[in-house]
């Protein structure tokens, strides 16, 4: 199964390691076989990292991009997300660190990306009913 990507003029992406960056035009990609890779919009940098839910998509990030940190970032993901769950009570976002452990434990690390981004958004909304 190939992946087609297709970059805008000078958006990067990350496969495997190595940051790569398009020219001056739009350019199209196909991936052939498997392959970690996350484009410049789903990568965050550790400053970014400033929320507890944030914090656990640094983590997975890092599971996804890094295979020789495994142990430390699968660390830092279980407590982070123990943490998490420890202080929500809301059902649905329950459910998403749910669906986000058990996709990261099947070593789904992009799609359980996809997921926990759905959660910045709904801590916001809990963050800002606190303050």
């Amino acid at each position: 199964m190939s992946l087609k990507l297709t970059l805008k003029a000078g958006e990067r992406l990350v496969v495997n390691g190595a940051v790569i960056q398009n020219g001056d035009r739009r350019c199209n990609f196909v991936i052939q076989n498997k392959a970690s890779i996350l484009r410049e919009k789903d990568i965050m940098q550790p400053e970014e990292a400033n929320t507890p839910s944030r914090r656990i998509y640094f983590a997975l990030m890092m599971l996804y991009m890094d295979d020789k940190g495994t142990k430390k970032y699968q660390d830092e993901f279980i407590d982070r997300m123990s943490e998490f769950m420890d202080a929500v009570s809301s059902p649905e976002i329950v459910a998403l660190c749910v669906d986000i452990i058990r996709l990261s434990q099947s070593g789904s690390y992009y799609k359980s990306l996809v997921i926990c981004k759905k959660l910045f958004p709904l801590e916001a909304e809990l963050l800002g009913s606190v303050g």
